[in-house]
């Protein structure tokens, strides 16, 4: 699974590594609904460092489609409440 962490880069990822996005996307989508800055950016750097732990990082000149979009670690909660679905980042 190749993940883009917007303004960062690009990751593949292991298709195992699934469940532990939709966890921390729960996390995320709680923390959005909730209102509270704090746990956002704390779910927020959790989701995108498991990404930057998990995967490995595509050369900058790989060009290829990425299967996930998620937001820049300085994204706003306002920015992030307007990209989620119904499922969060991530589709399940």
């Amino acid at each position: 699974m190749i993940v883009r962490i917007s303004g960062e880069g690009q990751f593949d990822l292991p298709d195992g590594h699934v469940d532990e996005l939709n966890r921390l996307d729960e996390g995320l989508t709680k923390a959005v609904d909730s209102g509270d800055e704090a746990e956002f950016k704390d779910a927020l750097e959790a989701l995108l460092g498991s990404v930057r732990t998990a995967g490995e990082e595509l050369p900058a000149d790989w060009i290829g489609p990425s299967d996930l979009v998620l937001p820049s670690p300085d994204s706003s909660i306002h920015e992030v409440r307007e990209v989620l679905g119904d499922e969060g980042l991530i589709p399940g």
